[in-house]
């Protein structure tokens, strides 16, 4: 079985760095998979991290053209009803990095940076820690719909046979929150929006067609895996959303149902919540991505062996 990155499903990590990467021309598409496969982490599991590399669908596609999964960019703007727009600002690659604490983080997203400098820029840096243990900013649990560790590798990896085999399809998306409106609204209001209870996170019967709930139902389009995280300031402050699946229908349908374009109305959470930034990428199986390291380099790649820390190649 081609395994996958193990960070996809490490549970538990409390810092977080997204890194996305914007390549030096169209013909670095082999450097940079070879350099993003390249960074090595020792076997350890003291003061690890785990580490998730993606790829933008073109950059992939240029890449491993026989690995390459059925995926488009995330290159026009997503305009719903009321001219409500998810912005695309796809990039060429991610590193999202994470571990439990943040200065491993820092440092092992410092040496990635230095490792990648002369092939590629980083366009957007993000860094998210748990809130709550499992709540977002709004005050609610987050992932209530996600399978267990156990099924998502059944639900969210793309299937034995198929191009990309033990891969994956990331959604990664910044949304800021207007949250002087949010906590405005009393709890009652806010469970309308969400379509679910605060407290237990129980869905309302029957729930409201516009709830966030109803808008983002899973039993519609399909299962995805979500690795959500807060992220910002004080002042401002929002979500990362980090959603997984076997193909991109899935996720596009998300978003066009959040954005009315299926329905005519609009996810209700949209009033209180929009997004900065919005991008796909390939995220390949480890498998894969030992195909571009060295032989004698393969023995101290640890995609698929849990938490480690990464030393700069």
């Amino acid at each position: 079985m081609t395994e996958p990155q193990a960070g996809i499903f490490a549970l538990g990590t409390a810092s977080h760095t997204y890194l996305e990467f914007d390549a030096h021309g169209a013909d670095a598409a082999d450097r940079l998979a070879r350099t993003v496969a390249s960074l090595r982490e020792p076997r350890t599991t003291m003061g690890g991290i785990n580490l998730v590399a993606g790829f933008g669908p073109e950059i992939w596609r240029r890449a491993a053209p026989d690995d390459a999964p059925n995926v488009g960019s995330f290159d026009s703007d997503v305009v719903g009803v009321d001219g409500y727009t998810m912005p695309a600002t796809q990039h060429d690659a991610l590193l999202w990095l994470s571990g439990s604490a943040y200065d491993v983080v820092f440092d092992a997203a410092r040496s990635a940076i230095a490792a990648l400098a002369s092939i590629a820029t980083v366009a957007e840096e993000t860094t998210s820690w748990p809130y709550h243990h499992d709540r977002d900013l709004t005050g609610f649990i987050d992932g209530t719909e996600n399978p267990t560790v156990l099924d998502a590798p059944d639900e969210v990896l793309i299937p034995h046979g198929q191009p990309a085999a033990g891969g994956t399809i990331l959604l990664l998306q910044k949304w800021v929150h207007d949250a002087a409106a949010w906590e405005s609204l009393p709890v009652d209001e806010q469970e309308l929006v969400m379509g679910r209870r605060k407290l237990d996170s129980v869905e309302l019967d029957p729930k409201p067609d516009d709830s966030h709930v109803a808008s983002t139902d899973q039993d519609l389009f399909g299962k995805i895996f979500r690795r959500n995280m807060p992220f910002g300031t004080v002042t401002q402050h929002g979500t990362m959303f980090v959603g997984f699946s076997p193909d991109q229908q899935r996720l596009t349908a998300m978003l066009e149902r959040m954005a009315g374009i299926t329905t005519g109305t609009r996810d209700a959470l949209t009033a209180f919540t929009h997004p900065l930034t919005g991008a796909y990428y390939v995220v390949p199986s480890s498998d894969a991505l030992r195909r571009w390291v060295a032989p004698e380099d393969t023995d101290r790649l640890s995609y698929a062996d849990g938490p480690a820390r990464m030393a700069q190649p």
